[in-house]
């Protein structure tokens, strides 16, 4: 019987390390895919301050680059080693929407890329038609 007692303690004591040691499930990146200057925003308006961890690529400026992926700050402050709730670090790539042969930037294949694009060709095409409503009015 006290081998069965000891076999059971052990069998618990192994389950609630696994438990312990196990990862929680990431929440979702609320924060991903947008512009550094409209995160920085909406970070101000939910009293949260942003703080750039990592930069890749330095094509464009900071407000234009994307946040990559954003995290809570995993960190502790002061003498009583309060937990840092109040700052979201973020990862930025600054590359240009799509690469080129004399810059760096996502491929043209990729989700990024394709959105880059999209984006570049529609605004061509309001140019241009903003182009030929000017030289419409310019003519009457």
């Amino acid at each position: 019987m006290r081998s069965t007692t000891i076999g059971a303690g052990l069998v618990t004591m192994a389950a609630l390390s696994t438990i312990v040691s196990t990862p929680g499930v990431a929440a979702a990146d609320d924060y991903a895919g947008q512009n550094y200057s409209d995160v920085m925003s909406k970070l101000g308006d939910s009293d949260l301050t942003g703080v750039i961890a990592t930069r890749s690529g330095d094509l464009v400026d900071d407000d234009d680059c994307v946040v990559s992926s954003s995290e809570k700050a995993p960190c502790i402050k002061g003498d009583d080693f309060a937990p840092v709730t109040d700052t979201v670090l973020l990862n930025l790539n600054c590359n240009s929407g799509v690469a080129s042969a004399k810059a760096s930037g996502n491929s043209k294949a990729s989700p990024e890329g394709r959105a880059a694009m999209a984006a570049a060709k529609e605004e061509e095409q309001q140019e241009q038609v903003q182009a030929a409503a000017d030289t419409a009015k310019a003519k009457r």
